[in-house]
C-alpha cells in the first residue's frame, strides 16, 4: 500500500506543477496588458518567460524551504554520495562564483551565510559546523537573463548585504565572456566554483553552455549542481550525461538523493564536479 501512495505521489507531482503554473496565466495576462508590451502576447517564448516569472514568485520560497536541507550542505562541501555529512568532505564554494539561473535571489541569504561564514540555517549544531563552513567568497556572478527575475534579484541582493560582492548578470550562459553583450566579462579559466540550482534541465543548448562553463572554469575548480526538472525544464534531457561530457574532470560525484523513491518522475542529481 506505502509503494502505491509513494508511485501515486510521484506521478502526479508535475501536474500538480502544471496546474499552478496555469493557474498564474491570467495574472500574466494582465500584467503584460497593463504593462503595454502587447506583444508579448503573440510570443509564445516572451510569454513564457514572463509566466515563469510570476509562477517561480510564488513557488520559489515553497522550492528553497523543501530543498535547503541538501543545497546548504552541498555547497558547505558537506554531500558525498549523495549523504550529508556532519563534516566537510569536499571543497566548500569557495573565490570567484557563478551562480547560474539566479532568478529573483532565492539563495542569495544563502550565500551571505555561508560567504561569512555562519554555517547553515536552522543546523542543529552551528557551533559544531562554524569552523569547519567557513568559505571565502569574494564574488559572485548571478546570471539570469529574465528580466523581472533580474529586478528582483538586484533588490534582494541589497536585502541581504551583498551588493559589493554580488553581481547580476542579465545575460545568458553563451554571453558571459563575450565584450559588449553586458557591463563586465568573464575570462576563461577564471571562476572558481559554478552552482546550479534548479536551472541546468531548462537552459537552452545545454551541450553547448555546459561545455561553455566548464571553460570558464579553472583547472582545479569545482561544479556544484543540483538539478530538478521545473518551470520550462525539459525531462528527456540526461543532465548528468551533458555534465560529464563537457570537458574532462579530475572527479565525479553525482547521483540521485537516496530519499527519492524509484518511481520518481521529477529526479534530482545532486553532488560536485571537480575540473
Amino acid at each position: 500500500m506505502d509503494a502505491c501512495k509513494d508511485f501515486f505521489a510521484q506521478i502526479t507531482e508535475p501536474l500538480i506543477f502544471m496546474g499552478i503554473s496555469l493557474a498564474h496565466a491570467p495574472k500574466t495576462i494582465f500584467d503584460i496588458i497593463t504593462s503595454g508590451e502587447l506583444w508579448k502576447l503573440w510570443s509564445l517564448d516572451a510569454f513564457k518567460e514572463a509566466l515563469f516569472g510570476n509562477f517561480w514568485a510564488t513557488m520559489g520560497p515553497n522550492v528553497k524551504a523543501a530543498g535547503e536541507g541538501r543545497v546548504i550542505p552541498l555547497l558547505e562541501g558537506r554531500i558525498s554520495g549523495g549523504q550529508i555529512r556532519d563534516h566537510v568532505v569536499a571543497t566548500p564554494i569557495n573565490g570567484t562564483v557563478i551562480e547560474v539561473g539566479a532568478g529573483s535571489g532565492m539563495w542569495a541569504d544563502v550565500f551571505a551565510r555561508i560567504g561569512a561564514g555562519a554555517g547553515s540555517a536552522g543546523a542543529t549544531s552551528t557551533a559544531h559546523h562554524s569552523n569547519t563552513n567557513r568559505s571565502d567568497i569574494t564574488k559572485i556572478y548571478g546570471v539570469e537573463p529574465n528580466p523581472k527575475s533580474a529586478a528582483s534579484l538586484r533588490q534582494r541582493v541589497k536585502a541581504v548585504g551583498l551588493e559589493d560582492v554580488y553581481e547580476v548578470v542579465p545575460v545568458g550562459i553563451e554571453s558571459l565572456d563575450k565584450p559588449g553583450t553586458w557591463a563586465c566579462q568573464i575570462p576563461r579559466e577564471s571562476v572558481d566554483c559554478i552552482v546550479s540550482i534548479l536551472c541546468l534541465c531548462s537552459i537552452p543548448d545545454p551541450e553547448e553552455n555546459i561545455k561553455h562553463l566548464y571553460g570558464l572554469l579553472k583547472p582545479g575548480g569545482h561544479c556544484y549542481p543540483w538539478s530538478f526538472f521545473v518551470g520550462s525544464c525539459q525531462t528527456r534531457r540526461d543532465t548528468e550525461r551533458s555534465l560529464r561530457l563537457a570537458g574532462p574532470w579530475q572527479s565525479v560525484d553525482l547521483v540521485q538523493p537516496p530519499n527519492e523513491g524509484p518511481f520518481s518522475v521529477l529526479p534530482h542529481i545532486i553532488g560536485t564536479l571537480t575540473k
